[in-house]
């Protein structure tokens, strides 16, 4: 699934495609992703691009009325195509046709992925967002905080990261990434956790987001950014999807374990 780094690599390549232009039609060529698309959206001729923004992992593109909310789902991607004759794909299912004659086309092989409509200045006030944590690049993210959300909390503190009401966007690569950079096991009780090594878990997850983002987030499998490139970081990554293998701090192997129905990644000896 496309994480925070991956969407916000999508949003700086398709904004300087964006940027002062006018989104002539939105085309659809079915009626539904994961949910209905709105008829709003549908419907929408010649509005003015004000500007694409992230929340979390959605994608915001803020309109004269209000902001089209798209998420990318489990193996969406958005790209540029620069020409109006570009060969429609099988799993291309949403475009926004642009006044430059560009194409910002949505391709999502599993329609999981979805565009809904928030109408107003405020997109936080869709119930998808409004009770959304703080963004972990942003001012309201430290070791502090997540200390004193941790408190009396005894879920595992992978799953704790991985809670949207604590922190957007720090999905299960970052999350298992993060933990081992700051030596803390993945099982290990949120509230069980001192205030120092929170503040450097904190750092340790601000520092793998921006690496991924630098290197255009992680392709597994189905990403690509906004003009059809792979993301890097997949040959950075210490811990993730490398059960088995040595760990590349110490000579211990590679662990995984379902936490919160999730493959989490560890070093039992680099992490305790």
């Amino acid at each position: 699934m496309p994480e925070l780094p991956e969407v916000e690599t999508t949003r700086r390549g398709l904004w300087p495609y964006l940027e002062n232009r006018v989104l002539r039609q939105v085309l659809a060529r079915r009626k539904n992703l994961r949910w209905p698309i709105p008829d709003v959206v549908t419907a929408m001729r010649n509005q003015p691009v004000i500007a694409l923004q992230r929340r979390a992992k959605y994608l915001l593109l803020q309109l004269p009325d209000g902001h089209i909310i798209t998420h990318l789902g489990m193996s969406g991607s958005m790209r540029v195509e620069l020409s109006a004759d570009a060969a429609v794909r099988k799993h291309d299912h949403v475009d926004w046709l642009l006044d430059s004659g560009n194409i910002i086309r949505f391709h999502d092989p599993r329609r999981f992925g979805f565009m809904l409509w928030q109408a107003g200045d405020d997109p936080e006030q869709h119930k998808l967002l409004s009770n959304l944590g703080p963004e972990p690049l942003g001012e309201g993210f430290s070791g502090e905080w997540l200390w004193s959300n941790s408190r009396n909390r005894n879920v595992a503190v992978k799953s704790f990261l991985m809670n949207n009401r604590i922190v957007v966007g720090v999905g299960n690569i970052y999350a298992s990434e993060a933990l081992f950079m700051a030596g803390i096991h993945p099982l290990r009780a949120a509230g069980r956790i001192s205030l120092q090594r929170y503040a450097v878990l904190a750092e340790k997850v601000v520092e793998v987001l921006q690496r991924s983002i630098t290197q255009g987030g992680t392709t597994l499998r189905d990403f690509v950014g906004g003009q059809g490139e792979p993301g890097y970081f997949k040959q950075q990554l210490m811990v993730y999807d490398r059960e088995g293998r040595h760990c590349k701090r110490c000579d211990g192997i590679i662990r995984s374990k379902v936490i919160g129905q999730r493959n989490s990644y560890y070093c039992p000896k680099c992490q305790h």
